[in-house]
């Protein structure tokens, strides 16, 4: 039996482009192991091209990886509360914006809604934070969720602590372990892992 196998994820993705297609190639590792992701997607993956990629470029792979059909608003994401449609909402990547909004109770993009409908039913929550400033002014942002009821962490670490000091990115090879324990409200360790 694979290790996800019928795990219903709400794979919420927040405009991080530099990590997109590390994204997309988690999301084919989390569907190798059974898992049934449905993409929840940020405004901007869809509507902002940059060197990284189109927005069709993203619509195709993210649909491909997934093998279902994205949901794109407010209205889209809403109702996964109530019905509870996912066993754990994954935000990946989870920018510094995104870890300041979820921290101050903001709820303005689909991904931030995926997240407060889960919460609302005291559901796992896990984050793979990617940001330049975790370490700086959003760290007070990030201690808040550290000590957050149903909110998990993929593992993270400085992933160039010479040049980007306040940096931090989780380790997405960790990804499915990660899940397994959010599934059944444990937070994976150790949580900081060097990067190599």
């Amino acid at each position: 039996m694979k290790r996800l196998s019928g795990v219903r994820i709400g794979l919420a993705m927040a405009a991080s482009h530099c990590n997109l297609a590390r994204a997309v190639a988690t999301i084919e590792e989390l569907v190798s192991e059974g898992a049934e992701v449905t993409p929840i997607v940020s405004h901007s993956i869809l509507s902002v091209e940059t060197r990284f990629g189109t927005p069709d470029h993203w619509r195709e792979a993210i649909t491909k990886a997934a093998n279902r059909d994205m949901l794109l608003s407010i209205p889209d994401v809403e109702p996964s509360g109530p019905k509870h449609w996912f066993d754990v909402v994954m935000v990946m990547p989870c920018t510094g914006n995104t870890l300041a909004k979820l921290a101050n109770a903001i709820n303005d993009s689909p991904v931030t809604m995926a997240a407060k409908a889960q919460l609302r039913n005291g559901r796992p929550v896990l984050l793979a934070i990617t940001s330049n400033d975790l370490l700086g002014m959003n760290a007070m942002n990030l201690g808040r969720l550290l000590s957050s009821r149903n909110i998990f962490f993929v593992p993270f670490g400085q992933d160039d602590p010479i040049n980007k000091p306040r940096s931090l990115d989780a380790h997405l090879e960790l990804a499915v372990d990660s899940v397994e324990y959010a599934v059944k409200g444990e937070q994976i360790q150790p949580i900081l892992v060097p990067w190599k």
